[in-house]
């Protein structure tokens, strides 16, 4: 008997997936063209490479709210747990005398451990996430001001190497950045932790009936995503050569916005990091544009504003077509 022939097809979720990638993409390519225009400096290698030098920490905690919201949570003490993590690395280091790889490893513990207690108190009470985290936020950066006794504590070059350009101007943050993407990507699209986050955000209680407890694995994402601030400070106190309390004020919008830019719900069941990354980059495009072309801050401020309400409604728009 003959054998059916295999047919190459693309489903729907293909193809509305590749429509996201290009509809970022076009859009990150009509702000560059836009600022080319209305700046002489702005298309330059120097332009581009101090984007990407100035971007590691908004990627890899884009990437950990990716997941978070993915799961229909929020996390809003990512910008005062990176802020904790480097008062961390300072007191270790500068007080302690620790080895810095040892001190690099007690502030992203710290982080991840402030991470999971979100997360459990979250899960173990049915708490908000927004609620658990907002009193994280003010408990967190309360502990960076204790640490460093509300000052900025000059940590010196022990870690310019994470922020020395090495090809192209790139530096190894920008590279390891990329690297958390890729495995980010991989993890939810390739695994069945990924599936199984998706089916929580999706809807949480077929999950529950299925046999399939959620509980560790929303405790999981809000570990990753305290711990994965705590690289970012890493990164940020290696760009400034110390560790400031007041770092990250503000960074959970910023890393917020990228997110939602990239497509991710704030519903919950739906996101892509490869997306989020592409709304990281429009982020930090508009902001170097801005800036290049002498845009004051209040209007930099209504600028990003306005672009992150469009985001979300075409986002809701799209969500309701799909719907139908």
């Amino acid at each position: 008997m003959k054998q059916p022939q295999a047919v190459n097809a693309v489903s729907p979720s293909s193809w509305r997936g590749l429509s996201s990638y290009l509809g970022l993409i076009g859009a990150l390519l009509a702000m560059i063209v836009l600022f080319s225009f209305l700046s002489d400096h702005f298309l330059s290698m120097n332009t581009f490479s101090t984007i990407a030098n100035q971007i590691p920490d908004l990627m890899v905690m884009s990437v950990g709210m990716t997941f978070v919201l993915i799961i229909a949570g929020i996390d809003l003490s990512v910008g005062s747990l990176l802020a904790l993590a480097a008062a961390v690395v300072s007191v270790t280091y500068l007080n302690l005398h620790w080895n810095p790889w040892l001190a690099a490893l007690s502030g992203v513990a710290l982080a991840t451990l402030v991470g999971s207690l979100t997360g459990f108190i979250t899960v173990f009470w049915r708490i908000p996430s927004f609620i658990v985290s907002l009193g994280m936020l003010e408990m967190a950066r309360g502990a960076a001001y204790q640490l460093t006794d509300s000052r900025t504590a000059y940590i010196g070059s022990i870690y310019d190497y994470l922020a020395d350009p090495i090809v192209l101007g790139i530096s190894p943050s920008f590279v390891i950045a990329a690297l958390v993407i890729l495995l980010g990507h991989l993890a939810l699209t390739r695994t069945i932790f990924g599936r199984h986050l998706i089916g929580i955000g999706t809807n949480e209680e077929a999950v529950r009936l299925s046999g399939i407890n959620p509980g560790p694995y929303k405790i999981a994402v809000f570990a990753l995503m305290g711990g994965l601030s705590g690289l970012a400070s890493l990164f940020q106190v290696a760009r400034l050569e110390a560790a400031d309390p007041n770092g990250g004020v503000g960074m959970e919008l910023q890393v917020i916005a990228a997110v939602v830019i990239g497509g991710t719900s704030l519903m919950g069941g739906r996101g892509s990091v490869i997306c989020t990354f592409l709304g990281a980059l429009i982020i930090s495009v508009l902001a170097a544009g801005l800036a290049q072309i002498g845009a004051s801050e209040p209007t930099k401020r209504v600028i990003t504003g306005a672009v992150i309400i469009v985001a979300v409604v075409l986002d809701t728009y799209r969500s309701q077509r799909q719907k139908k």
